[in-house]
């Protein structure tokens, strides 16, 4: 058996797009300087640009649309030094995402690092297999790397070919790589393949309605890659991203008739820019207020944020002389993070089952907390054994459900039930099972959460 080279060759340069680097060099300027067609362009969201999607035909058909969306990331040059690509395999079949085994991709620009690290991070995932085939003469991932090349520069990729995998499996992938303002997600797609004009613009216009309201779509006659942008739309929804269509048009407005054509489209997802270090106080303030309001109490006054009309899952914890006195929230996003953490403050205060609701008298001597959380990504363990050895002490909570029990510990439990085996115990006494209980219903997710504590009761 041949060894597995270190560097994945160009297989389509010189079809898909030119194969020498000048001339390369030479299309790729004309299609970032290209002028989106109709229809007129949504105005852009404001926010830190995280994620694209965009086409990936041949450049004389696609690459003003997808080089729209590109030109965008020119000022980011400095500060995106991961791409994460996701297209759909075209010409092997895959179940999960593939991700490769070797250390660079190349182009006739040059090569890219991958990122190992990254990838060695989704190792555990059941969805994630590696395979070197199902990326040897894939396109979709292809075409877009020398986009990135001329407005990135110098970058890492993680580079994954999604075949048979569903928008939980591709949304958990993308929770696991998402990081942070160094991070750009790119999603590789195509939309409606072989109508009439007529009849593809109106197919298009239905499924571009459709991302654009973060909606699921429903079949691969929408979108080729489908399964990517469902997933991406999945944790774009959960995370309050903005989105904006960025061009749009079909084969027959480039260079193909309109007997039989293929729709593109380019998108960009924004998050929020506001900065996250007053959000704490925001959040604190309007968890007291709140139950100050109930009280018949003064409130404080509450400084804006931009954040707060975003949807956010928070549970708010009250505390007196460091023992608990209250704690409700929510496990995931279902409405704007102001009326959150308000209603779980309430909840919190006066309708926790453990406890009496809060009085008049003690709430001088309450302590507020509020986490907000990440969103729930399920782990896949094979025994209560191998789910104990995937536990983070102090830095997952858990929710653990089988059939009707369900419960759910906050990271901050690890500081009481260090030990993971405790740890797991008790909060399946917490759900209304016996603690040396297990069954392979047993379903567990993971989060994380940010976490702001008054600093003195009031």
């Amino acid at each position: 058996m041949s060894p597995v080279p270190a560097t994945r060759p160009p297989a389509v340069a010189g079809m898909f797009y030119p194969g020498d680097a000048a001339s390369l060099r030479d299309e790729l300027a004309t299609c970032l300087a290209a002028v989106p067609p109709a229809p007129t362009l949504e105005s852009a969201p404001s926010g830190l640009l995280k994620a694209l999607i965009v086409p990936h035909a041949g450049y004389i058909y696609s690459g003003g649309t997808a080089g729209h969306a590109y030109a965008r990331l020119a000022p980011l040059a400095g500060r995106i030094r991961r791409v994460v690509l996701l297209g759909p395999c075209h010409r092997v079949s895959v179940h999960g995402l593939a991700a490769p085994t070797v250390r660079a991709f190349a182009t006739p620009l040059g090569g890219i690092p991958l990122d190992r690290a990254a990838l060695d991070l989704l190792a555990d995932l059941p969805q994630v297999v590696a395979s070197d085939a199902a990326h040897a003469e894939e396109h979709s991932l292809e075409v877009q790397l020398p986009f990135l090349q001329t407005v990135l520069g110098q970058f890492q990729l993680v580079p994954l070919a999604v075949g048979d995998a569903s928008a939980t499996d591709v949304a958990e992938v993308l929770e696991r790589l998402w990081g942070g303002p160094e991070t750009l997600i790119v999603i590789s797609s195509d939309l409606s393949h072989f109508h009439g004009y007529r009849e593809a613009q109106t197919i298009d216009n239905a499924t571009a309605a459709r991302i654009l309201a973060l909606e699921q779509l429903t079949s691969f006659e929408q979108a080729c890659g489908a399964l990517p942008i469902n997933g991406l739309l999945a944790v774009a929804r959960q995370r309050g991203l903005r989105i904006e269509r960025v061009a749009q048009c079909n084969s027959g407005d480039t260079a193909g008739d309109k007997a039989r054509v293929v729709g593109y489209a380019s998108f960009a997802l924004y998050e929020s820019n506001a900065d996250t270090a007053d959000l704490g106080p925001a959040l604190l303030v309007r968890a007291r207020n709140a139950i100050a309001a109930r009280l018949d109490q003064p409130t404080q006054a509450e400084a804006a944020h931009p954040a707060l009309a975003l949807p956010g899952a928070t549970f708010v914890t009250l505390t007196q002389n460091g023992d608990l006195r209250g704690c409700i929230g929510s496990l995931e996003a279902h409405r704007p993070l102001d009326q959150d953490v308000r209603a779980n403050a309430v909840a919190a205060a006066f309708r926790d089952p453990r406890f009496p609701p809060l009085t008049l008298a003690e709430f001088p001597r309450t302590r507020v907390e509020v986490s907000l959380l990440t969103t729930p990504v399920p782990m896949t363990f094979s025994s209560e054994a191998d789910a104990l050895r995937q536990l983070r002490p102090n830095v997952d909570g858990i929710i653990l459900t089988a059939g009707q029990h369900r419960g759910t510990f906050l990271p901050q439990v690890w500081e009481q039930l260090p030990e993971p085996r405790q740890f797991l115990a008790l909060l399946k006494q917490k759900a209304g099972l016996p603690t040396d209980w297990w069954s392979p219903e047993v379903k567990l997710q993971r989060y994380e959460v940010r976490k702001w504590k008054e600093a003195t009761t009031k």
